[in-house]
């Protein structure tokens, strides 16, 4: 029988690094459209509302994230059939399309309604590509990596999603100091998305490089793929099971733990607190950079202890401790914010939000918190490092249920439908549990006024994915994944 080849470490690293800088760009791209929604949003939609236009922005946001799926089925399909390599070159190339797009596309002002119904096609193409190459990148991995490592390598393919919304932070702050916040909002906002050009160029020339992987290659030589591996994943139900499983005992907490900490996180502070949205990029940048580290802490823990137990902690702790982190938030930021008065506009119809604070004993639309006057300025406040330290806290949930997921995944799912299986659940988890949760969030504090009604969604799903993953979810962490190719 065969056995597993051993991979040098600079062969692996290559291999890691690879698909780590390709999945951060496509994540980059992803994750810059929402990293700009307060600017951009006004230029799409008509005018006369923000908050409708925010709104509708994050609607378009939230398409990206509902397609996911269906590129999981095709690109799933692709990669178990042909290759992984191949499936995530082209998510790659579309992604990176996509994206530029955006950088020459024409506003309202200029093209009228053809303007948001473009760019919701482009969110439609964005979404379709990612779908597929999350997959891609931690299948392959997984598959060149030590049986007993898997939990720590794949945990650098878990941190890409993080450096990718971290990159699009950065890149947004180098330009917009550069060319000025007038420029910006005028056309610098563009430059983020044409810059993925130049990134999606360097990933794709590393990426043509790459070799298959070898689980794949040899399944390919014994004759062992599946013709069908849509049919065989989800029709037979010892495969269906698992998919379930994985879905609801997983990655849907996972997929709202995720984005809880970071994306609800930035328009929490922006929408509700009204922190100025420069500084609040920069707060939540800091944090994501202090809190990479813990993805690789908790993959390589996994491979110790196990995965189920540290993610299903980290659903648990999310679920009991987002009330009052954010309750911390509230007070850090100092303006007294106790609701949010929702105003409907007469023409449009659309709700604006309005937070207000009690001033000697009355409401008062609320101060802006933290006005951006330089970097250093901005970081030598305990305003500041409060909000840091409070989202760093839900870091650590993240990296919690974050880091071990690609190798519990790999290890649930057989090699000969691998890519197809693990990518429906992931995609759903977190392209519609997670994905949906700033829109669902914004849209459920707009109708009752209550500013912590957002996250009652995030801790509903986190403690369902608890009580199914303790009943369910199997442990996987010594799943030797060659032993089924030996046969």
């Amino acid at each position: 029988m065969p056995e597993q080849t051993p991979v040098s470490r600079t062969r692996l690293w290559q291999v890691i690094a690879a698909s780590s800088v390709g999945t951060m760009i496509e994540w980059y791209d992803f994750y810059i459209f929402g990293s700009l929604a307060v600017i951009i949003a006004p230029l799409f939609y008509p005018s006369g509302n923000e908050t409708f236009a925010l709104i509708a922005y994050l609607s378009t946001f939230a398409v990206g994230f509902v397609v996911r799926p269906f590129g999981a089925l095709f690109f799933g399909r692709i990669g178990d059939v042909v290759g992984r390599k191949y499936a995530f070159l082209v998510t790659l190339v579309i992604m990176g399309g996509a994206t530029a797009l955006v950088g020459v596309l024409p506003t309202f002002a200029t093209i009228g309604y053809a303007a948001p119904i473009a760019l919701l096609l482009i969110r439609v193409a964005q979404g379709f590509a990612l779908g597929g190459e999350y997959g891609g990148a931690a299948v392959y991995v997984a598959e060149h990596v030590p049986d007993n490592k898997r939990g720590f390598y794949t945990s650098f393919i878990q941190i890409t999603a993080t450096l990718g919304l971290f990159l699009s932070l950065v890149v947004i702050f180098v330009v917009q100091n550069m060319l000025g916040a007038e420029a910006f909002r005028a056309w610098g906002w563009r430059v983020p998305f044409l810059i993925s050009i130049l990134l999606v160029g360097v990933s794709l020339y590393i990426r043509m490089k790459m070799k298959e992987s070898p689980i794949l290659e040899h399944i390919k030589s014994q004759g062992m793929t599946s013709t069908k591996p849509l049919k065989e994943a989800f029709t037979e139900w010892h495969n269906l099971k698992r998919v379930l499983i994985s879905l609801f005992g997983a990655t849907a907490g996972q997929g709202v733990v995720w984005y809880t900490g970071q994306f609800y996180a930035l328009f929490y502070l922006t929408t509700i607190l009204k922190v100025h949205a420069t500084s609040a990029n920069c707060i939540v940048a800091v944090a994501l950079l202090l809190g990479m580290p813990l993805f690789v802490l908790f993959g390589s823990l996994s491979d110790r202890i196990g995965r189920k137990g540290l993610m299903m902690t980290g659903c648990l702790l999310a679920a009991v401790c987002y009330i009052p982190i954010y309750q911390a938030m509230q007070w850090v930021a100092g303006n007294g914010v106790v609701t949010v008065v929702s105003q409907t506009n007469p023409i449009t119809g659309a709700k604006s939000l309005t937070p207000q604070a009690m001033v000697d004993g009355s409401l008062v639309n609320a101060p802006e918190v933290l006005p951006y006057q330089g970097l250093a300025e901005l970081l030598s406040t305990s305003t500041a490092w409060g909000f840091v330290a409070l989202i760093f806290v839900q870091l650590i949930f993240v990296a919690m249920v974050y880091g071990p997921i690609a190798a519990y995944l790999v290890e649930a799912f057989p090699a000969r439908i691998r890519y197809t299986a693990l990518s429906l659940p992931y995609h759903i988890g977190n392209g519609i549990f997670g994905g949906l949760l700033p829109l669902i969030g914004l849209t459920v504090v707009a109708s009752t006024g209550n500013i912590y009604s957002g996250l009652y969604y995030p801790i509903a799903i986190a403690s369902i994915t608890f009580v199914i993953g303790m009943l369910f979810l199997k442990e996987t962490h010594k799943h030797k994944i060659w032993d089924e190719v030996q046969h």
